[in-house]
């Protein structure tokens, strides 16, 4: 899977390069493409915002940034793509959206900060995302959030392949309490093991 990131904070990603993800990368069963997009801002400093047309308060994403970004990804890659808008009146992403981004061969998120987007912006999207109804200071940790739940189902990626089958959440289900020995610890005995000495 490819996955490209437009951010104005690619360091923030990080995490990424850590446990299963980072080794899905290694191995590549994933490439991950941070790109920052302030590089396609024309002016001396690099402003990639600006104050609303007519008035109002906070500052938004322009649109040419994006667009121009969103350009050089088409012209390396002219496949189909999945482009994910984190905001705050987007789809609530949970396990299932999770399962059904993890089919799609081309995903691009695009990490927005300040007051909100130009909305032409939004012509550039298929899909726009929240994690819930709470405030975030921009998209990074929730694009890291979707991506980490979407990418460990890639095939290969967890070392078991039913584990992901019995998820919590997969089959709307909560995982059931598990173990592991000794099978009693301080007092506190497995509910497997009581439950065994109780019925035999």
């Amino acid at each position: 899977m490819q996955i490209d990131v437009l951010t104005l904070f690619p360091d923030m990603f990080a995490p990424l390069t850590q446990s299963l993800i980072g080794k899905a990368v290694e191995d590549g069963l994933l490439n991950l493409n941070l790109i920052d997009f302030r590089q396609y801002a024309h002016d001396k400093h690099q402003h990639v915002d600006d104050t609303p047309y007519g008035g109002g308060a906070g500052m938004l994403l322009k649109p040419d940034p994006l667009f121009e970004a969103m350009d050089a990804i088409n012209e390396q890659d002219a496949r189909s793509k999945r482009v994910i808008l984190l905001d705050p009146a987007g789809r609530q992403f949970n396990q299932a959206a999770a399962d059904e981004l993890a089919h799609e061969d081309h995903l691009v998120f695009i990490c927005g900060h300040y007051e909100g987007y130009d909305e032409r912006i939004r012509t550039l999207v298929t899909d726009e995302f929240s994690l819930g109804d709470f405030v975030m200071t921009g998209g990074e940790i929730a694009s890291m959030a979707m991506i980490d739940a979407t990418a460990r189902l890639l095939p290969g990626v967890l070392g078991n392949s039913v584990s992901p089958e019995t998820d919590s959440f997969q089959n709307g289900l909560l995982e059931y309490p598990q173990y592991t020995r000794p099978a009693e610890y301080r007092g506190m005995r497995c509910r497997k093991c009581c439950k065994t000495a109780t019925t035999s």
